[in-house]
């Protein structure tokens, strides 16, 4: 797709979501990833919206991602989130414009922070399943850029600076939620693969030698193309497996949906403590 074409569709893909009429406009969006749909945040005055009824937008295929977007406001508050419950992936064969469309779209409607959650392997055995990681930085090989081709003014500098891509006040402030409700956390390295085959022995040792703590299949495009708007970003990464020659059984997609169940209590927990203090 050429770049005034997808430029155009981002647009219809904002039209389309501010034509459900948001209470307020949202400030917030939150990504949910695999297994935690149900982590969503209590939200007022709800409006929603399937990803197929997005102009230029897929639906998800992965098990686990619901593919719907939630528009409202929290609480008390008055502050506007929109809800993505599920995202799209590379590995499903999706092109990384199309991945990150959605996070483009909602900047398009006022959004100034992004808040992106996802299933993550540990690459060291003390980070255990379960276990929360407030990304701080990340290494990229998924062997593309979501920018390649794309740049225009719209979406900001053709080479955006990715030094404290993770927001370092918001990292402090999820530590903080996740100490007040009891959730083992720290912060931690992303390592972005292409998926869909989860990692070797081999190369899960070479990623831990590199500086990385998790390893996983998604979250740093949607991060990559937020910088480049100029969004303020906060990851937080639940842990559901150890990785590969770590672990002693073999990895499932259905024991990451299992997890996942049980960390969306402790996930929406959180979320409701930190995104009115981001609001």
């Amino acid at each position: 797709m050429k770049r005034e074409e997808y430029l155009q569709t981002v647009r219809a893909a904002s039209e389309r979501i501010q034509a459900l009429k948001p209470p307020v406009s949202p400030r917030i969006a939150v990504i949910l990833g695999s297994g935690v749909g149900s982590a969503c945040p209590a939200l007022e005055d709800t409006r929603e919206l399937a990803y197929e009824d997005v102009p230029g937008f897929a639906g998800t295929t992965v098990q686990g991602h619901r593919g719907r977007l939630i528009l409202g406001r929290l609480p008390g508050s008055g502050v506007g989130v929109a809800v993505l419950q599920g995202r799209i992936h590379f590995f499903e064969g999706h092109s990384l414009a199309d991945v990150t469309l959605l996070v483009r779209a909602v900047a398009g409607l006022g959004v100034k922070t992004l808040v992106v959650t996802s299933a993550v392997g540990s690459l060291k055995p003390a980070i255990k399943p379960g276990h929360l990681v407030v990304l701080k930085d990340h290494i990229n090989f998924m062997g593309h850029n979501p920018l390649r081709g794309l740049h225009t003014p719209a979406f900001g500098p053709m080479f955006p600076d990715l030094v404290d891509a993770y927001t370092p006040a918001l990292r402090k402030l999820a530590l903080a939620a996740c100490r007040r409700k009891k959730v083992p956390a720290r912060e931690g390295v992303y390592v972005a693969v292409g998926g869909p085959s989860y990692e070797t022995p081999a190369e899960i040792r070479a990623f831990a030698k590199l500086g990385g703590d998790v390893v996983g299949m998604s979250t740093v495009p949607e991060v990559i193309a937020a910088r480049q708007l100029g969004l303020d970003v906060l990851v937080l990464s639940w842990i559901s497996n150890l990785a590969a020659g770590i672990s002693k059984t073999a990895l499932t997609h259905e024991e990451v949906l299992e997890l996942g169940q049980k960390m969306s209590g402790r996930l929406r927990a959180v979320l409701e403590d930190v995104l009115p203090r981001i609001g």
